[in-house]
């Protein structure tokens, strides 16, 4: 039966992705800051898609349309930016990438136990049964909330973890994931942290010391959309108006969308762009509850984290102009703090964590992100973090480094060490500021 299932999924996934039917994509590594910045300055007329950000010295990959690769190339070699080619036909190894997800995913289809299994991405109903069942089974220290909802009418849910259920002055620590819609790794290093803060403690003055809020689906539309639709889907799915372009070019870049430096850089008015702003600040119902959650705990509020992928970084403050912000030693220091926890864990084939400004690290400026919002707000402490997500490029040995999704066998090993950046920020962040509030 399993057999025959595949069969009918595999001929169903044969039509999907036509799309991107002819799209290449590309390792490049700038050597030097000049070649990072005239990588990224060609971001517009290229249209060029970063689906893992270079750094000096580091590769980062880029799909490039059909249209655009020959000029692109000569671009390259123009400026001797070193480059091999990652995939030759995007669509062929989306298609690879979904038969290696269901077969694991054939394996396990349900919850086991009511635990939610880190050896696979799941769809977003698997995701919330566990939320709900976590609010449900833990009550006296977890709260569910969901009372804003999405484009589309799906829950917008997080959880409120306390244990005096955030009647005291502990300091708050906010984590997010899944506000890029195709970001699928974001998700389980949050659904893991809930896992490590309620089911399976092992540091118990984590809630002796903090209150938690974690937001594991920002953007539930466009993660729904991509993992059933389109692989490579970014924004919210929402609609403005009736008009062709709009109903063609749905949605808004959730991470261009905050109401800071709002639509000034590294966005765009193009509604079809994927880095579109939207019609103003906060015009995503998913951003305006990031917004209202920031709002109601800023007095609180000592760390705030968005998760992305990919890049094995960790970036902070101000992303929009490469400045650094009155509190950028704090910011770096802790920094180091979370990736030298991760990088002590880290399996020799993901790269080392790199720590700094998101401008400076990689090369362009992003206006209305949520990091900078926070921070902007009064969050000391305020990080985006890009999950690892390939093998460094002297180790050819495994296929999956062709793939653009981490093989599901190292979700569970990202949800580590991840974790391990959690704690370790969390207590910096109660050392230096926990009495911010008092």
């Amino acid at each position: 039966m399993k057999l025959l299932v595949l069969l009918v999924f595999v001929t169903a996934i044969h039509a999907k992705h036509e799309k991107y039917s002819g799209w290449k994509s590309f390792y490049v590594k700038p050597v030097n800051n000049d070649q990072l910045l005239k990588l990224t300055s060609r971001i517009p007329e290229f249209h060029l898609d970063f689906i893992s950000k270079a750094a000096v010295n580091r590769e980062g990959i880029v799909l490039v349309e059909p249209q655009y690769q020959n000029d692109f190339l000569r671009f390259l070699a123009k400026e001797k930016i070193c480059h091999r080619i990652h995939s030759e036909d995007l669509k062929e190894q989306f298609d690879i990438d979904d038969q290696k997800i269901e077969v694991r995913n054939l394996a396990t289809r349900s919850i086991n136990g009511g635990r939610l299994p880190y050896d696979n991405y799941q769809t977003l109903d698997v995701i919330y049964e566990y939320i709900d069942q976590i609010a449900e089974d833990y009550p006296e220290i977890v709260t569910l909330v969901s009372s804003s909802k999405s484009f589309q009418g799906r829950p917008l849910k997080y959880l409120k973890i306390s244990k005096d259920k955030f009647s005291s002055n502990k300091p708050v620590i906010y984590i997010d994931a899944g506000i890029h819609a195709r970001e699928w790794i974001t998700i389980p290093t949050v659904t893991y942290a809930i896992h490590k803060l309620v089911e399976n403690v092992t540091e118990p003055d984590l809630l002796d010391n903090f209150d938690w809020i974690l937001f594991p689906v920002v953007n539930p539309d466009g993660y729904v959309f991509s993992y059933e639709r389109d692989k490579m889907w970014r924004k919210t799915r929402s609609l403005k108006d009736w008009s062709i372009t709009s109903f063609l070019c749905r949605g808004v870049d959730g991470n261009r969308n905050f109401d800071f430096m709002w639509n000034t850089v590294g966005a765009d008015d193009d509604k079809c762009s994927p880095i579109y702003a939207g019609t103003e600040p906060f015009s995503e119902s998913e951003t305006r509850t990031v917004g209202d959650i920031i709002d109601e705990h800023i007095d609180r509020m000592v760390l705030f984290i968005t998760v992305h992928s990919f890049g094995s970084m960790i970036l902070y403050p101000w992303g929009h102009n490469g400045s650094l912000s009155n509190n950028a030693f704090s910011l770096h220091t802790v920094g180091i703090d979370m990736a030298n926890a991760i990088n002590k864990l880290s399996l020799p084939n993901f790269p080392n964590y790199v720590v700094g400004n998101s401008m400076l690290t990689i090369g362009y400026g992003a206006s209305g992100a949520s990091d900078d919002y926070a921070h902007f707000r009064g969050v000391p402490l305020t990080y985006t973090f890009e999950l690892p997500g390939f093998e460094d490029e002297d180790d050819e040995s495994n296929e999956f480094t062709q793939g653009f999704y981490l093989d599901p066998k190292y979700i569970h090993q990202v949800c580590v060490e991840t974790w391990a950046a959690f704690v370790t920020g969390a207590r910096r962040a109660g050392e230096l500021y926990g009495k911010k509030n008092l």
